[in-house]
């Protein structure tokens, strides 16, 4: 399988389009079934923590001005991550944060991400909801540290992406899973999986070069 990088920022809101700032970032590096790498950093962008996010994360105002530099941690975790493809738990969050931030430090991604909260939708449809507490505690995940803290998360995500591969692999009877089938099955609806994924007639990942 893939080696993949899970990451996992906390931050002032909710999108860097409207101001938000990261605040803290982990990346973590998952080969076959097992985290080998790790990287967490606090970072100071300048920005004001509201007190709600306070609460939320534990990460104050004087925690993020003791902090690097955005730019600096940004450029620390890009080669890190290197050209490794890219998760996270609901992606589309993660990902406007990372390009935006990436961009101030000068760089650009070039790779795509997997989400394993799309993921697990179609996976783990039974499950009560598909936040990451949740999933963690319906898939008897191990609880890696605090909630909303960026290590603990991203750890906690990776645990989920190993377990959703393995899913995936029993369900389906493959014999390995990539990045590109997995970014290929969180677009489709999951009624449409089993067929998908035994026609082998992907756009991207060949699912039939996988199954046994």
């Amino acid at each position: 399988m893939d080696t993949i990088a899970v990451i996992d920022f906390e931050t002032t809101g909710i999108s860097p389009e409207h101001g938000a700032r990261a605040t803290e970032i982990a990346a973590v590096l998952v080969r076959d079934g097992v985290v080998v790498d790790r990287y967490q950093s606090l970072m100071n962008s300048g920005a004001w923590v509201p007190p709600f996010i306070e609460a939320l994360t534990g990460i104050s105002n004087e925690m993020v001005r003791a902090a690097p530099p955005a730019a600096r941690v940004m450029r620390e975790v890009a080669d890190f991550v290197g050209g490794n493809p890219m998760a996270a738990h609901n992606a589309s969050f993660d990902r406007k944060f990372w390009d935006a931030e990436l961009a101030r430090a000068g760089r650009s991604r070039t790779q795509d991400f997997a989400c394993t909260m799309l993921l697990a939708r179609r996976l783990l449809p039974h499950a009560p909801n598909h936040k990451l507490g949740t999933l963690v505690e319906f898939a008897g995940l191990p609880v890696a540290g605090r909630y909303h803290r960026a290590l603990a998360d991203a750890e906690m995500a990776a645990s989920l992406l190993v377990r959703l591969e393995e899913e995936l692999v029993a369900r389906f009877r493959l014999g390995a899973v990539t990045h590109g089938l997995l970014c290929e099955i969180q677009g489709m609806p999951a009624r449409e999986l089993g067929r998908f994924i035994r026609s082998g007639t992907t756009s991207g990942a060949r699912a039939r070069s996988f199954a046994r």
